[in-house]
């Protein structure tokens, strides 16, 4: 992958984390539960991935 492709992904989803939590914060949902369930999601992301 040439090198400005990697620095515009990670810009991406720099900007894409960004948004999420400025929409959470601006739905008025608590920080701590938003963790919880990205940590959930994925959790669930791992065990559905098959690694052999």
């Amino acid at each position: 992958m040439p090198l400005p492709h990697f620095l515009a992904l990670i810009i991406a989803v720099i900007l894409a984390a960004g948004a999420t939590l400025w929409f959470a914060a601006h739905a008025g949902l608590p920080l701590p539960l938003l963790g919880l369930g990205l940590l959930a999601g994925a959790g669930l992301v791992r065990l559905m991935a098959r690694v052999e």
